[in-house]
């Protein structure tokens, strides 16, 4: 078996463009497009290069995007207070602190300041409970883009037994909610898990957000499954010349694809789904702000 590529890029690249659709909808009917407010502070290169896609991307889904470069010993009060600002200004309908923060910040004192329904990340605690409690709220866009590449993949997710490998609070654990939401069958495994290779090879649908190369071989995966590979590692690739990297996965790619029935790659799969999300929520930030109903193609 040849396992199909679910082309995160192409799948992404849709829901910008009914993203759009919606923005132009909007400024049509209120005059006004959606803004989202990107919190960056320090110099992290990963997190510079993350911000300028979502600021690109955010353009050209007309909407507006105001930058907040701060350097990186800016103390935690004055980034509290700039997202309280930011809470307070009705032209802002999305706020996205970037993460990780430096150390000396609290990084939980300053996501829980964010005004849930501004809260496009999906991260704090009231967007939490709601995920839990199955009520109208912002999800977290990386799980939520998991469910939007295994739904690509399946004519149904209904019924189907998904293991959750990785129980963070950034992917795992609320990935496991919206697929409780879609009627799957849910298992989490994690450090502790006993016969973990034994439990993945259950899964109908596996989602990999360990963050360890390659943990996931070929023989732990059950044929036909659907693998979604959420993993970002950077490796040594003295191939590519002295000093180059490369990206893999959670999932040995090789191996699995032999096995799987649909499967992501890295790069390519699950990280083009994350921005893709995060426009998607700020226009449903800002039509819940507006008093309008939320386009139903989102």
């Amino acid at each position: 078996m040849s396992a199909a590529i679910i082309d995160g890029k192409s799948i992404a690249a849709d829901l910008r463009a009914r993203v759009g659709e919606a923005v132009t909808a909007l400024n049509a009917e209120h005059g006004a497009s959606p803004a989202l407010a990107v919190v960056l502070v320090g110099e992290d290169p990963a997190s510079q290069v993350y911000v300028r896609n979502k600021v690109k991307f955010t353009e050209e889904a007309g909407m507006r995007s105001v930058e907040h470069k701060l350097p990186a010993d800016t103390a935690e009060a004055d980034i509290v207070e700039l997202v309280q600002g930011l809470n307070a200004d009705p032209q802002i309908d999305g706020i996205l602190v970037q993460l990780p923060l430096p150390r000396h910040i609290d990084s939980d004192r300053v996501i829980a300041e964010i005004d849930p329904d501004k809260d496009v990340d999906g991260l704090t605690e009231t967007s939490a409970g709601r995920l839990l409690l199955g009520r109208p709220g912002l999800r977290p866009c990386t799980p939520a883009g998991c469910v939007t590449l295994a739904e690509s993949a399946r004519d149904s997710l209904e019924g189907l037994h998904t293991v959750v490998l990785g129980r963070s609070i950034l992917v795992g654990k609320p990935a496991a909610m919206l697929f409780l939401e879609k009627n799957c069958t849910v298992s989490i495994a994690h450090s502790r898990t006993q016969d973990l290779p034994g439990l993945c090879r259950q899964a109908d649908i596996l989602i990999a957000a360990v963050g360890r190369p390659e943990m996931v071989k070929g023989d732990w995966i059950k044929p036909g499954a659907t693998i979604i590979d959420v993993g970002i590692n950077r490796i040594d690739a003295p191939e590519k010349g002295e000093g180059k990297t490369r990206l893999i996965g959670d999932v040995d790619f090789a191996e699995a694809s032999k096995i799987a029935g649909a499967i992501t790659p890295v790069p390519g799969g699950v990280g083009p789904m994350t921005i893709a999300g995060l426009l998607r929520n700020t226009v449903l930030a800002a039509c819940a702000r507006r008093g309008r109903r939320a386009p139903t193609a989102l």
